[in-house]
């Protein structure tokens, strides 16, 4: 391992325990502290490696407080790693302002690749994976929830979020009451566990499978729904008409279109045909 004083961002296994990889056990083994979401928990993992490395505490009620703690130990030479329950660190997980403050500091920042449950499961899912939206959780309460989606209704990308299991069964209801009952959804529970399961089929589909299956109620959740699609009697959507009509306050019609095209994935000639319509 680079002897270099940094803060390591390590990954770990989201279930099973031989996808950690040997480098990470390597830098776990060898920096002198380890930054954990819950000692606890990581514990066991660690335990589980014979890796006695000293741990503390980081997570969402004390980072901002520790954040300045873990710089004074690289500024006195330490080496740190970061890990978090399980997957990657700062993906739905503690450490953004950590990472910030160091960088802010400083000090070198080293991240591994390694275990993504979010990464993991589009690549198993079957849908458009060239494009796609991390959103994280869904907010819980039931009006914010519907305000999330109404603004991802016509997002063209692959929306991947994570969910908890005593509310998946209402995300899948406002998914199909505001992305529609006929959206292709695929959820993905408990990827790389023993009993990982993937269901597949519209909104209201998946909505009636875990419903009628309390087993799809249990553990760790990824659910992924395919994109707005564009079809030529629904016509260009909302968000990519305001992007083309902001762009060409600065550019001609054509480069418009082109650069709204390639954010939104549509094709450029369709909504260069559209912005002579509205004889921008």
């Amino acid at each position: 391992m680079d002897q270099m004083v940094a803060l390591y961002i390590v990954p770990t296994p989201i279930g099973n325990l031989g996808d950690i990889s040997a480098r990470a056990l390597e830098v776990l083994q060898q920096v002198d502290l380890i930054a954990c979401e819950d000692t606890r928990h990581s514990g066991k993992l660690l335990s589980h490696f014979g890796i006695e490395t000293r741990k503390t505490a980081l997570h969402d009620h004390n980072e901002r407080d520790r954040a300045q703690w873990i710089v004074e130990q690289l500024a006195a030479g330490k080496s740190i790693a970061l890990i978090s329950d399980a997957g990657t660190p700062l993906i739905s997980d503690p450490g953004y302002h950590l990472v910030n403050h160091v960088r802010q500091a400083g000090h070198r920042v080293v991240p591994l690749p390694g275990a993504c449950a979010a990464i993991t499961a589009l690549s198993a899912s079957g849908l458009p994976s060239d494009r796609f939206s991390f959103e994280g959780f869904l907010p819980s309460k039931e009006k914010a929830r519907i305000d999330k989606l109404e603004m991802l209704k016509e997002d063209p990308r692959t929306l991947i979020f994570y969910e908890s299991p005593h509310r998946i069964v209402y995300s899948l209801n406002a998914i199909a009451q505001v992305l529609g009952d006929d959206r292709q959804v695929v959820m993905a529970r408990e990827v790389t566990k023993t009993f990982e399961t993937f269901l597949t089929g519209t909104a209201a589909e998946v909505l009636a499978m875990v419903e009628a299956d309390d087993n799809q109620q249990k553990g760790e959740i990824v659910l992924m729904c395919h994109g707005f699609a564009l079809s030529d009697e629904e016509g260009i959507p909302a968000v990519a008409v305001a992007t083309l009509k902001l762009l060409n306050e600065e550019l001609p019609l054509k480069k418009a279109a082109a650069i709204a095209a390639q954010i939104h994935g549509l094709k450029k000639n369709a909504l260069y045909k559209y912005g002579l319509e509205l004889d921008l």
